[in-house]
């Protein structure tokens, strides 16, 4: 039986009793391995380039560079670590930010240790919905606040290369629904599902789920669903 190579982790924050922390949760996993650690943006994005981790937890707020512009470096140079986004609220500017500049996810700072661990195996894994309602929530906040008048909304012509079935499965990830709610719904087996998915981010150009979340409430494909949120 081979033995699979553990997930990297890289731990950023200029906290380093946040990094200890983290630290000893993840240390804890035989599949997880922490590689480094940073104690702001511009180190983070060195040693991504040199240590190549396969997760970054990335703090928001750090002095030198933040971690939004950590995070768009890091995933504009086509690194491929997987971000995610470390933050004090669950509905934060800066958690959107970050996603808009390509983390796959965000994580609350006083998350269990059951749910870091999970979060970071599911972000490796490619498939990247963390708190997918959550998610959904702070999307909805935010592009809600950045919404123009539909008049002035173009639609994507990146949209038209989909099929109606992709389309519906856009609409269905942007609700924040995992493979198997989808599956369930369509009445699909999760492989095919999943098969969608591959074809949805390669003919949209995106690195992950999450990423075509944002893009579908980016593009006004989805649009909030309750005004008095």
């Amino acid at each position: 039986m081979t033995q699979t190579q553990p997930i990297t982790v890289l731990l950023v924050d200029d906290q380093p009793l946040l990094r200890m922390g983290f630290r000893l949760i993840l240390e804890g996993e035989d599949d997880l391995s922490i590689v480094g650690e940073a104690s702001d943006g511009a180190e983070a994005v060195r040693q991504v380039r040199e240590l190549k981790p396969d997760v970054v937890l990335m703090d928001v707020r750090m002095p030198v560079l933040d971690g939004i512009e950590a995070t768009r470096a890091i995933t504009g140079a086509n690194a491929a670590a997987r971000v995610i986004i470390l933050t004090t609220f669950d509905v934060d500017e800066y958690a959107f930010a970050g996603l808009q500049a390509g983390a796959s996810a965000f994580l609350l700072k006083d998350v269990a240790p059951s749910e870091l661990i999970h979060a970071v195996r599911v972000v490796a894994s490619g498939d990247a919905v963390v708190a997918p309602r959550v998610t959904q929530r702070l999307l909805e906040t935010y592009v809600r606040g950045a919404a123009r008048p539909a008049s002035s909304t173009q639609r994507d012509p990146l949209l038209e290369d989909l099929t109606p079935r992709e389309t519906e499965m856009l609409e269905a990830m942007a609700e924040g629904l995992s493979n198997a709610e989808i599956a369930h719904r369509y009445f699909l087996s999760e492989a095919t599902v999943k098969t969608h998915v591959r074809r949805i981010l390669t003919k949209l150009h995106l690195r992950d789920r999450v990423q075509a979340v944002v893009y579908a409430y980016e593009t006004g494909l989805v649009v909030p669903s309750n005004p008095d949120y």
